[in-house]
């Protein structure tokens, strides 16, 4: 595989120039993308920014961003882009939003980082290499019982087919409710992962599983050594229908619930 290392270092190098677009940008035009979502110029900007510096550092890496698409090589690596996750916080001034890159090999996230801009925090893991915030290796929190937990989940969906996708969700959260110490819904699958990470919650459980969102979250929290995988327990990769990190000794219960769904 090519040097993940070099890979982190230009993908850190991305998100500097990411990161200091989002904190210097006025939000300007807001545009909806559908029924209660939304895009802003920061969006765009960010994308446009982290693509072309991509391809002109690694031309052999394929590139997916939310916004544009895919774009270039189409080999076994490709660059994945969330140019701000959690875009309806940014817009309303909520600082929990975040760019994320990460870098997808052969349908499995390999490497990523993450940027807080408004909370001046970055982590970062590649395979193999540990997970960090700052200079700091960061590990997931040793809870062991279900009723000690903090969960974060998911957003809930919009758009075409919301109620029914809404059921399942609404059952997990009400489970949740009912069995651990306190549910959170923080609006970002970025911040959702590295928290898990960095043993802040104990569980982030999203029932979806787009690239761009999920593709650097869980690198990073598999290598701090959470556990990833869908609600079936099966090892998270891009084809996973969902995103589910946790803490490794509560794996086994939060997997009963997921099935009893």
């Amino acid at each position: 595989m090519t040097d993940l290392r070099s890979l982190l270092g230009v993908a850190c190098a991305a998100l500097d120039q990411a990161s200091a677009l989002v904190t210097d940008m006025a939000v300007g035009a807001v545009q909806a993308k559908g029924d209660r979502d939304m895009v802003s110029e920061i969006d765009f900007a960010v994308e446009d920014r982290v693509r072309t510096f991509l391809q002109k550092e690694t031309p052999e890496i394929g590139f997916l961003g939310e916004e544009s698409g895919g774009a270039g090589a189409g080999g076994a690596l490709t660059w994945a882009l969330d140019p701000v996750d959690g875009t309806a916080n940014l817009v309303n001034g909520i600082p929990l939003c975040g760019v994320s890159l990460g870098l997808i090999a052969d349908n499995r996230s390999v490497l990523g980082v993450i940027d807080l801009p408004f909370l001046g925090q970055r982590y970062r893991a590649a395979e193999g290499q540990g997970a960090y915030c700052g200079n700091d290796r960061i590990r997931p929190s040793r809870t062991n019982e279900l009723n000690q937990a903090i969960v974060a989940i998911g957003d809930y969906a919009v758009g075409e087919r919301a109620r029914e996708r809404n059921a399942r969700r609404l059952a997990l959260t009400a489970r949740l409710a009912e069995s651990v110490l306190r549910v959170r819904m923080f609006g970002s699958a970025a911040v959702d992962l590295v928290w898990v990470a960095s043993g802040k919650v104990d569980c982030s459980t999203a029932l979806s599983n787009h690239p761009w969102d999920m593709a650097a979250g869980v690198a990073i929290a598999r290598e701090a050594g959470a556990v990833v995988m869908d609600t079936d327990g099966s090892p998270h990769d891009i084809m996973s229908a969902a995103t589910i990190a946790v803490t490794p000794a509560l794996r086994d219960s939060l997997l009963e619930m997921l099935k009893a769904l």
